[in-house]
């Protein structure tokens, strides 16, 4: 399966679209995204494809530091869970070196090292696709982002002595220099950036040592789960993202991982599962914690399951639960929030 990324690193992508001039609705369906993926900022989507799209967002744009820009608008909270713990600990060195060890846990895409030597850190930024595409984009948007999270730790002047591109320059080197200060060279050895060592050191900026050890509990149980994430919740995961938008198909799920519709019922037969049975069960854990509740109505909740109309809705649910779910809906009012 080729790598996942969290909806996260598309954060600003709409907006940005729209204030160059590019509709993005247009281009995320090109590589087999939708916009609705972007509402929660937990849903994985194709890495790849996300890479594909920012790449087609700069040629439409006619800008070439897209991914630049995107840098530009990246909040610490984008990390995802992570951020709560990294944000606490008491300095640059064990905040950035808890990052780069997780990072498998926003960004499955990214393989980042650090080392030191001489008195000077080289954070070396990778790219792992699994195939050879363009990646201009999403190189300068990584090593744009570590720029800032590095300046949160440190000071919002902080530059890197250096910053490195494999690839050539751009045209209008401007924004590159405004962010990145004026050590900046293209077509060197690696992607990255290198700064005193001696910045590791420094006390991080953002921490409070009161919130330290919560801050730990808490993500000690996240990342506790196996770090490889199963075929099937990768599936699970994508028919709830994709039930509302009305466009959940295997097809439509095996674009998302970039495979093809064969490969995703391979894997799923391995766990004695079927794409049918993810998307019923899917389906009914949504319908018990929606239906109930009188805040939605059913046409919604309809629309929310990726049923093309009220009376298919209906029809499958009094299949799965025995009654219709205006009596079911009445039955759980009844009970009374504590009560069966």
């Amino acid at each position: 399966m080729r790598p996942l990324v969290r909806t996260a690193a598309l954060n600003g992508y709409v907006e940005l679209s729209r204030s160059l001039g590019v509709d993005p609705h247009a281009l995320m369906k090109r590589v087999g995204l939708d916009t609705a993926d972007l509402a929660v900022q937990d849903r994985w989507i194709s890495g790849p494809a996300a890479v594909q799209l920012l790449e087609l967002s700069a040629t439409a744009s006619h800008h070439d530091d897209f991914g630049l820009r995107m840098a530009e608008l990246r909040r610490f909270s984008n990390l995802g869970p992570i951020s709560l713990v990294v944000r606490e600990e008491p300095d640059v060195r064990s905040a950035l070196g808890l990052l780069l060890r997780h990072e498998h846990m926003y960004n499955e895409l990214l393989h980042t090292r650090l080392s030191e030597r001489n008195g000077l850190a080289t954070l070396k930024v990778d790219l792992q696709l699994g195939d050879t595409m363009p990646a201009r984009q999403a190189t300068e948007l990584a090593v744009g982002a570590f720029t800032r999270i590095l300046r949160g730790f440190l000071d919002t002047r902080w530059q890197p002595l250096s910053v490195w591109f494999a690839h050539g320059a751009p045209a209008d080197p401007g924004r590159y220099r405004r962010l990145f200060g004026p050590g900046l060279e293209f077509d060197r050895e690696f992607n990255g950036m290198v700064f005193y060592a001696d910045d590791l050191d420094a006390p991080n900026a953002m921490a409070d040592p009161q919130l330290r050890n919560y801050a730990r509990q808490y993500f000690d149980a996240i990342a506790a789960a196996p770090r490889d994430t199963s075929v099937v919740d990768r599936v699970r995961e994508l028919i709830e993202a994709l039930l509302p938008t009305g466009r959940c198909s295997i097809e439509q799920v095996a674009r998302s991982l970039g495979v093809d519709r064969r490969t995703v019922h391979r894997h799923l037969a391995h766990s004695d599962e079927t794409f049918s049975s993810l998307l019923n069960a899917t389906r009914m854990r949504l319908a018990e914690q929606v239906v109930a509740s009188p805040r939605r109505s059913l046409t919604e909740i309809s629309d929310l399951l990726g049923f093309s109309s009220l009376s298919a809705f209906s029809r499958w649910f009094r299949e799965q639960f025995g009654c219709s779910p205006r009596a079911w809906r009445k039955q759980k009012g009844e009970q009374g929030p504590g009560r069966g």
